[in-house]
C-alpha cells in the first residue's frame, strides 16, 4: 500500500503509472478522506435516476487566463477541480500573484469532499497553499502534479498536515455522491488528466488543459478511445479548455521543437547555448538535455523555479538525465563555451527572472559572451510582449544571437486548436456544453464553434465566474450567482490590498506625489515650521525650483486663511491644502499628482 493512502482509500492493488514505481507522498497520512475509494473503470457505479440537478460553479478561469477553479455540487456534497492563480497585470502594480476569492468555498467547507487537480501548472495549483491555510481539504492528483504541490506546501510550511492522495489515469475515486475518473490527456507538462465526473444527475466530462499529440515525448497519447466510450455512454455536460480556440487547424507536436533544437544546436558550433523556457515544460527540458548530450555539452540550470522542477521531475523519473550531464551553474566557468548549454527561466521577460538579469548584466554567474546563441522557447503570454521584446533587444546589444518563436519552430502550444476542439466535441457528443479557461472572446468563439457543429445555442452556457449553472437531463440554466472574484497577494499580505490601494498606486505611478510638511502649535494653531514641499515622481526639484517656491507660497496663503477660520481643525486644513495645490498644479502643468499634507503638532 502506498504510504500516502489510508486503508479505506484503496479497493484494488495499486497499479504502476506509465511503467514507473508508485510515488510515495511526503504528506501526512490522515483519515480525512475516509470513505473515498479508488476503483478500476469497470467498477463504476450504475447510473441511477436523477433526483436533483447538478450545480456547477466556476469560481475562476472564465473571462480571464488563469486562476482556474470549478466547484461541482450535488445535494449537500461538493468537490473542487483545480485551484490556480494568475499573474498581475498593469492594473495591479506591486502585486505578486492573484488568487480566487474563497468566500463561497469556505462557507461550504463542511460539504466539500475533495480537491482534484488536472495538472501541475501554476494556473491550476498555484493557490492551493492559500486555500489550505483556511481549509485542509483532501487533495487527489497524479504523481508529478502532487510532487509540485508538495514543493509549494513545504515552502508555506503546510506539508506535514496536508492530506495528499496519489491517483493515476484509469482510477475512479468515489467521494459521497460523486465518482471521478481520471483520463490521460496530452499537455505541455506530463501527468495531465481530464476527468469524467459522475453523480445521480448524470455524467460530466471536464477536459482540463489538453491537446491531441499523436507523437508525444513520453509516447503516451491522449486516451481518445476513453472519451469516445464516454460519448457513447451519454455525456450530460462537457466542460472544455478554450485557450487556443481562435487558432485554426491542429496544435503541432512537441517533437517538432526537438527537431528545431537539433538544427540550432549544430548551428551554434563553438558558441555557448542558452535556452529560456517554462520551468514546468518537462518534455521540452528533456529534449534540450538529450540534444546537449548528442552534442557533447554539459547542462546547467538557472532560476529557482527551474531548479525546483528539474529536481522534482528527475527524482520522480519524469526526466531522464545521465550521470554527469547536469552541472552547477556556479561551475560553468570551468567549461569552454562549446561544451555548455544553460537552461533558464525568463521566457516571458519577467523583471526578476534569470534571463532578465542576464540581459541586464546583473546575473551572478552568467555574463553574455558575444556569439552566444540564446533560444527563447516560448510564446509571450498576452500582455508580456513588450517585456520579451525588451529582453531580446538587450541581449542583442550585448552581442548575443537570439532565436525566438517567429524565426524558428522553437515553441509549440500545449492547448488544442480548432480542429482538435471539434474532434473532441464530435466524440464526446454532450447534451450541454460549457466552455472554460479563457477570456470572454475565447468562450464566445468556442460557443460558436460548437454551434457550427450543430449544437443548439440554448444548450451552450457561456458563463462568468460565480455563475451557478444548474444541469439536469431536462434543462441547463444559470440559476444563481455566488461570491467570486480575485484576491491580491502582496508579499505576506493576502487580500489587504483592495481597489482603493490599487487606485492610489496607479495614481502614484502616473502622476507622482507632492508632500507638504508643516508643524503647528496645538494650542494657538500657529505654524511653527514649514511648510516644506517634497516632490517624488512629479518633477525634478532642482530643475523646478520656481514651481516648488510657488507651491510653498500658495500653501502659506492657504494656511493663513485657515488660521482665522478653522483654528485647530486639522482635517479642514489638510483638505484645503490638498484642493488648493491640486488645482494650481493642474492649471500650471495639466498633471494631477497625489497631494499629501502632513501636519505635526507640538
Amino acid at each position: 500500500m502506498a504510504k500516502n493512502q489510508t486503508k479505506n482509500d484503496v479497493t484494488k492493488k495499486p497499479r504502476k503509472t506509465y511503467g514507473q514505481k508508485p510515488y510515495q507522498s511526503k504528506g501526512k497520512k490522515t483519515s480525512a478522506s475516509k470513505g473515498a475509494t479508488v476503483k478500476n473503470k469497470k467498477s463504476a457505479p450504475k447510473k441511477s435516476a436523477p433526483a436533483l440537478p447538478l450545480r456547477i460553479t466556476p469560481l475562476g478561469g472564465l473571462g480571464e487566463i488563469g486562476k482556474n477553479i470549478t466547484l461541482y455540487e450535488y445535494k449537500d456534497e461538493m468537490i473542487l477541480v483545480d485551484c490556480g492563480m494568475s499573474f498581475p497585470d498593469e492594473e495591479t502594480p506591486g502585486i505578486d500573484i492573484v488568487i480566487p476569492d474563497f468566500t463561497y468555498v469556505l462557507a461550504n467547507a463542511d460539504k466539500i469532499k475533495g480537491l482534484f487537480l488536472t495538472h501541475g501548472h501554476e494556473d491550476h495549483i498555484g493557490a492551493i497553499p492559500y486555500l489550505l491555510k483556511n481549509f485542509n481539504v483532501p487533495i487527489y492528483a497524479t504523481r508529478l502534479t502532487l510532487g509540485l504541490v508538495e514543493a509549494k506546501l513545504k515552502e508555506h510550511r503546510l506539508l506535514e498536515s496536508a492530506k495528499l492522495n496519489v491517483v493515476k489515469p484509469g482510477d475512479i475515486i468515489r467521494l459521497g455522491a460523486f465518482s471521478v475518473e481520471l483520463i490521460h490527456v496530452n499537455h505541455s507538462i506530463p501527468d495531465a488528466v481530464g476527468m469524467a465526473i459522475r453523480c445521480p444527475a448524470g455524467l460530466c466530462v471536464h477536459t482540463g488543459d489538453f491537446k491531441i499529440d499523436t507523437t508525444p515525448i513520453d509516447d503516451k497519447v491522449i486516451d481518445i478511445s476513453r472519451f469516445a466510450e464516454l460519448g457513447r455512454e451519454g455525456v450530460l455536460a462537457y466542460l472544455a479548455d478554450s485557450t487556443n480556440v481562435e487558432r485554426p487547424g491542429y496544435t503541432s507536436s512537441e517533437r517538432l521543437v526537438g527537431e528545431s533544437f537539433s538544427s540550432l544546436f549544430k548551428k551554434a558550433k563553438k558558441n555557448r547555448i542558452i535556452v529560456a523556457t517554462f520551468s514546468s515544460n518537462i518534455h521540452r527540458i528533456q529534449q534540450i538535455i538529450d540534444e546537449a548530450v548528442n552534442c557533447g555539452r554539459k547542462v546547467a540550470v538557472s532560476g529557482r523555479s527551474m531548479l525546483n522542477v528539474v529536481n522534482i521531475a528527475a527524482e520522480l523519473g519524469y526526466l531522464n538525465v545521465a550521470e554527469g550531464v547536469l552541472i552547477d551553474i556556479e561551475d560553468i566557468k570551468k567549461y569552454t563555451p562549446d561544451k555548455l548549454v544553460i537552461v533558464t527561466t525568463g521566457s516571458q521577460g519577467e523583471p526578476m527572472s534569470a534571463l532578465h538579469r542576464i540581459a541586464a548584466g546583473e546575473h551572478r554567474n552568467v555574463e553574455i559572451i558575444p556569439g552566444d546563441m540564446i533560444i527563447i522557447s516560448a510564446t509571450p503570454i498576452p500582455g508580456n510582449e513588450k517585456l520579451v521584446s525588451k529582453v531580446i533587444n538587450e541581449l542583442m546589444k550585448r552581442g548575443a544571437n537570439v532565436v525566438y518563436e517567429k524565426m524558428y519552430d522553437v515553441h509549440v502550444s500545449g492547448h488544442a486548436c480548432q480542429e482538435e476542439l471539434k474532434l473532441m466535441l464530435s466524440i464526446v457528443k454532450p447534451k450541454y456544453f460549457i466552455p472554460l479557461h479563457g477570456e470572454q472572446k475565447h468562450l464566445a468563439k468556442h460557443s460558436m464553434l460548437a454551434q457550427s457543429m450543430g449544437m443548439a445555442k440554448e444548450n451552450i452556457v457561456v458563463a462568468q465566474n460565480g455563475n451557478v449553472i444548474e444541469v439536469s437531463p431536462k434543462a441547463v440554466k444559470i440559476a444563481d450567482h455566488v461570491t467570486a472574484g480575485r484576491v491580491l497577494v502582496d508579499g505576506l499580505g493576502v487580500g489587504d490590498v483592495g481597489s482603493i490601494v490599487l487606485r492610489d498606486r496607479l495614481h502614484l505611478s502616473e502622476h507622482g506625489i507632492i508632500i507638504i510638511v508643516l508643524t503647528m502649535d496645538s494650542v494657538t494653531g500657529e505654524v511653527v515650521s514649514g511648510p516644506d514641499v517634497v516632490s517624488r515622481g512629479f518633477v525634478y526639484v532642482k530643475e523646478s525650483e520656481e514651481l516648488m517656491a510657488e507651491i510653498t507660497e500658495l500653501s502659506c496663503d492657504i494656511l493663513e486663511r485657515c488660521y482665522y477660520k478653522n483654528r485647530g481643525d486639522w482635517n479642514s486644513i489638510k483638505l484645503k491644502l490638498r484642493d488648493g495645490v491640486s488645482k494650481f498644479l493642474y492649471e500650471r502643468t495639466r498633471r494631477s499628482p497625489m497631494i499629501l499634507p502632513i501636519i505635526m503638532e507640538i
